[in-house]
């Protein structure tokens, strides 16, 4: 089971290229957007954890940015703390200045504070991997991340990222979201998934399906054939912030049936005990009221989701 580590890493680098390249064309036409701050942030998310050194023809190839544009870049976030330079390899690795970001972002987090315990509690109830995440372009990182007390197979950690299009997590951030944005970051997958769109756009309009009806979706192999997992959505205390919450397990270790009768709806409670912790945690206010979890449907009892989808 070794090889699932292996394959997620992989496959977070390729969806980390694929993304990169796709933002220079969906945002060529937006004059305040700088692609100067944009290429620099490229490169830094280039970097994965556990992979260590990369040079710039490694980072090149990632990023789909020329080399000479890479090296001008790199030598800048250097100066600035952002990459260490390790000269005996003439590569880069990521600096402290990145650690204080991500470490300021996360330590601010409410949603993180108040998923630790509940995660952990069903992350050992179930003997599985959980997690919360949030939105990193059009993927899904992980904020907090949970395991059981005999899960080899999935190593899963904060900062790992999964693809939106294909994961429970990613399905459930991207229904909870408004129409308007929901469909912007269906184009960009459409464009993405392109050459399996019709397979992509099957499995999204399952999910939806799943979390209009049930509040959670179901995910067996989608992402990579070993794994399997359920998905809910979750917002911030005042609404306005997205997440996602899901509880995975290699596909040896569970029955679809497990997931759909007992995975899911527990998922569900540990979804609601989150944002009544956020709601009780201190703040400059009083707790703003909780949001629904889903979204408001239709009169027949589900919502258009995929509209703009069908008629692509």
């Amino acid at each position: 089971m070794g090889n699932v580590s292996h394959l997620v890493t992989r496959t977070a680098t390729l969806q980390s290229t694929a993304e990169s390249s796709l933002g220079d064309g969906m945002l060529a036409k937006d004059r305040q957007f700088v692609t100067a701050l944009a290429r620099g942030l490229d490169i830094l998310r280039a970097f994965h954890a556990g992979e260590g050194m990369l040079g710039n023809q490694e980072i090149a190839h990632r990023t789909g940015l020329p080399k000479p544009t890479v090296a001008r870049l790199t030598h800048t976030l250097t100066e600035l703390g952002y990459l260490n330079y390790i000269r005996r390899f003439r590569k880069y690795e990521l600096g402290a200045s990145v650690l204080a970001l991500g470490y300021a972002a996360i330590s601010s987090m409410d949603v993180r504070r108040a998923s630790r315990q509940p995660l952990e509690s069903l992350a050992h109830a179930l003997n599985a991997s959980t997690a919360l995440g949030g939105r990193d372009r059009h993927s899904m990182i992980y904020l907090e991340a949970c395991r059981g007390p005999s899960v080899v197979a999935i190593t899963h950690d904060v900062g790992t990222r999964v693809p939106m299009a294909t994961t429970a997590m990613g399905r459930a951030y991207l229904f909870s979201l408004p129409d308007v944005d929901r469909n912007k970051h269906i184009d960009a997958i459409r464009r993405r998934w392109r050459d399996d769109w019709t397979k992509v756009k099957t499995g999204l309009e399952r999910s939806f399906k799943e979390l209009a009806e049930r509040g959670f979706c179901v995910t067996w192999g989608e992402w990579l054939p070993e794994l399997c997992g359920v998905g809910v959505p979750l917002r911030n205390s005042d609404g306005t912030a997205a997440y996602a919450v899901n509880a995975s397990a290699p596909i040896y270790q569970i029955s679809r049936d497990r997931l759909e009768a007992d995975w899911g709806p527990r998922l569900v409670k540990v979804a609601r005990e989150i944002r009544a912790g956020m709601a009780a945690q201190p703040s400059n206010g009083a707790a703003a009221p909780i949001p629904p979890m889903r979204p408001t449907l239709t009169t027949n009892g589900h919502r258009p989701p995929m509209a703009a989808m069908a008629r692509r």
